[in-house]
């Protein structure tokens, strides 16, 4: 229950920050306005809250993780939201970066 839970707070915390990001984008790269940024600087706040809740106590391990679940979430968000196309580079690099992730966290320790 406990990899799951974490499993789950990582994908809350990608909606956050990568949704945070997008939408500061829209209101500055795309000219929708100030209310898109604000909203973007909500969601980006509300990420750091989600990353406290990981069940591990270690600060560097759970943001280092996170780090392949950005990569790989950002890739998806762009293909959902921005009619992004990744090539096989980026699929690829995607699975490595979620390898990854599956190795800093949830790997067995003594």
């Amino acid at each position: 229950m406990t990899v799951l839970r974490s499993v789950g707070l990582f994908g809350v915390a990608a909606v956050a920050e990568i949704g945070g990001a997008w939408l500061v984008w829209q209101g500055v790269r795309e000219h929708r306005g100030v209310l898109w940024v604000l909203g973007g600087i909500l969601a980006l706040g509300a990420y750091g809250f989600v990353a406290t809740l990981q069940p591990d106590p270690h600060f560097g391990r759970i943001l280092a993780a996170y780090g392949g679940v950005f990569v790989a979430g950002s890739l998806l968000w762009g293909v959902v939201l921005d009619g992004f196309r990744p090539d096989r580079w980026d699929l690829a690099g995607a699975v490595v970066c979620l390898i990854g992730v599956g190795l800093i966290m949830y790997a067995p320790r003594a």
